[in-house]
């Protein structure tokens, strides 16, 4: 699917898609917590990465169904004697999910496609061999055999947060105890405060000390339903959208949320734009453009549509720490670097940062997705800075969050053919 963007001035309010962090999280506690729950992910078309994890899921022992407006009602059900899990291209259903069935005994079989195979598994197959799981391959697709020991898993924080999630989530899955040790300081540390907080509301007693996660047991508290909260990822995209030309206004979003990408709030100020917050809405709208160097290690998803703001920054904006962006659905350094190239914007990229000038001229024309979602929301951004008419190569890779993106971007006044 390649669509058009004509007129990028976007004007008005939205409500926050339900968080695909959160949903991935509450749909694996529910599931793992042998009760039934009605997980609340609200009444939109789901994402190609909540499906993958439905699906692998079901795969495990867990019925996922409809209920309404929204809500899933997850419970137990019979383990299939060899499952198969198909993570699709999300990182997240595979390496949440590959510690869960080994720790089920499921003796599975895991597959994916796109980037899926190439994004970094070694250090968690290696730490799964060393408590007695066996690999028929080190790249997906694999079949894993065994049941997992417990005791102290040694990892590097460095890598991505989801290994530290992955594990929690398994030593919850079998109430087994054990203890989770990084050996180098843990990236994206948010995304695991969430693992911690969703399980500890189903009944887990986790404790952290330094850089190790403790696994105590479950105290058998369950709850009957969760909500998914407001994703802060999404909204960071018409935030930007309305920073460079229009006025948008996200609601549903929690300002005390765990999602580091909360941060877009003084990320955005820090450039220049005005920002204003009241309740659970945010609105963001442009002010006076200025450069700013800015640390992605914690919130790596947001430099895409980040790159763009700075774009429209007179001046050297720096994104630095940034180094696991090339492990994403593309190499998010390289894409991101080209995708500005390509509507006119001097950037210099380096192994683990980009330095772009921002304040010029911008051209429209075609842009590639890359495959990724990221790319395709960033490549949206660039148009409400001016790159237009702008066409969008393989926009299709937006259904990986958010399906109804480009309705979205209508109903804010943009013009898109598709």
């Amino acid at each position: 699917m390649n669509i058009v963007i004509e007129k990028a001035a976007p004007r008005g309010r939205i409500a926050a898609i339900p968080a695909k962090a959160a949903a991935h999280r509450a749909l694996i506690a529910a599931a793992l917590s042998g009760a039934t729950v009605d997980v609340r992910i609200g009444g939109m078309e789901l994402s190609q990465d909540i499906t993958a994890t439905m699906r692998c899921l079901e795969q495990l022992g867990t019925k996922i169904a409809a209920a309404g407006d929204g809500v899933f009602r997850v419970s137990p059900a019979p383990l299939p004697s060899r499952p198969a899990l198909d993570c699709g291209e999300s990182g997240s259903t595979l390496r949440f999910l590959l510690p869960v069935a080994a720790a089920l005994g499921a003796n599975a079989h895991l597959t994916g496609c796109g980037r899926l195979p190439e994004r970094p598994l070694a250090d968690l197959i290696e730490t799964l061999r060393k408590h007695n799981i066996t690999f028929t391959g080190t790249r997906i697709p694999f079949d894993i055999c065994g049941k997992l020991a417990g005791g102290r898993f040694e990892l590097p924080g460095n890598v991505s947060s989801q290994y530290v999630s992955g594990l929690l989530f398994a030593l919850y899955a079998a109430d087994m105890p054990g203890e989770i040790a990084l050996t180098t300081k843990l990236e994206s540390s948010r995304y695991v405060d969430m693992t911690v907080a969703v399980l500890r509301k189903f009944g887990a007693r986790i404790e952290k000390t330094g850089d190790s996660f403790a696994y105590l047991g479950r105290s058998g508290k369950v709850p009957e339903t969760l909500a998914v909260e407001g994703d802060w990822s999404n909204a960071a995209a018409f935030l930007v959208c309305g920073a460079l030309n229009g006025e948008v206004t996200v609601t549903g979003l929690d300002a005390d949320s765990l999602q580091p990408d909360r941060a877009i709030v003084e990320i955005l100020r820090k450039f220049g734009a005005k920002v204003s917050t009241d309740g659970g809405a945010v609105t963001a709208a442009p002010g006076v453009p200025r450069p700013a160097t800015v640390d992605v290690s914690e919130t790596p998803d947001l430099l895409p549509v980040l790159a763009v703001l700075a774009a429209g920054s007179p001046g050297k904006s720096h994104f630095v720490n940034a180094a696991r962006l090339r492990l994403k659905e593309s190499d998010r350094l390289r894409s991101t670097a080209e995708l500005l190239r390509s509507i006119g914007v001097d950037v210099a990229e380096s192994p683990d940062a980009l330095e772009i000038t921002g304040g010029g001229p911008v051209r429209g024309g075609s842009v590639e997705s890359f495959n990724d979602h990221r790319l395709v929301m960033a490549a949206t951004a660039a148009a409400a800075l001016g790159a237009l008419p702008l066409t969008i190569v393989n926009a299709e890779a937006i259904r990986k969050s958010q399906p109804d993106f480009f309705a979205v971007c209508e109903n804010l006044g943009m013009k898109i053919e598709h």
